[in-house]
């Protein structure tokens, strides 16, 4: 398959697993992107811009790894596109200020800290772990539905797989 093919197919895979859009906003249409393949060719990463593929190059801004389960975890700059394309409280789970060093930092967000989330979040969603004014302090898998993290005390919310450090938002 061609690179091309391989992005519309993403974009496809995209809309289903967050919604109407998320495929051109994650890989928009003018922006040149780097597919990275795993040794089969099936896509692994899709990197924004054209990145160097020799060893011990850059890594470039990554955008989504694609599991074999043909669903997409978000890289940072992922987060950051989903967060602009989907209004609050799309895809969102709010934690208090108290838990923001720790989740920035790659830590797990947990349920006693949740303020508000989704109901649409059901458990193995990848969400956005944000404030009350929506800055994003991390991306990961749900661990709990959007009611369930709000309702429970106890427990981990969601497993923050990429911490955002402060600034850049």
């Amino acid at each position: 398959m061609s690179d091309s093919e391989d992005l519309a197919d993403l974009r496809t895979g995209a809309n289903y697993q967050f919604g109407s859009g998320a495929g051109r906003a994650l890989f928009p249409p003018d922006e040149p992107v780097t597919i990275r393949r795993s040794s089969g060719g099936r896509p692994r990463q899709v990197i924004a811009g054209d990145v160097d593929d020799t060893p011990g190059s850059s890594e470039g801004d990554r955008i989504v790894t694609y599991g074999t389960d043909g669903r997409v975890t978000l890289g940072e700059l992922g987060a950051r596109r989903i967060r602009e394309a989907f209004a609050d409280p799309a895809h969102r789970v709010v934690v208090g200020e108290e838990s923001e060093p720790f989740v920035r930092d790659g830590r797990n967000a947990f349920a006693k800290f949740v303020t508000a989330a989704d109901d649409g979040i059901r458990p193995g969603d990848e969400v956005l772990v944000v404030d009350g004014d929506d800055a994003l302090f991390a991306a990961g898998r749900a661990e709990l539905s959007g009611a369930e993290a709000l309702a429970f005390d106890s427990g981990v919310a969601v497993k923050v797989r990429h911490g955002i450090a402060d600034g850049g938002e």
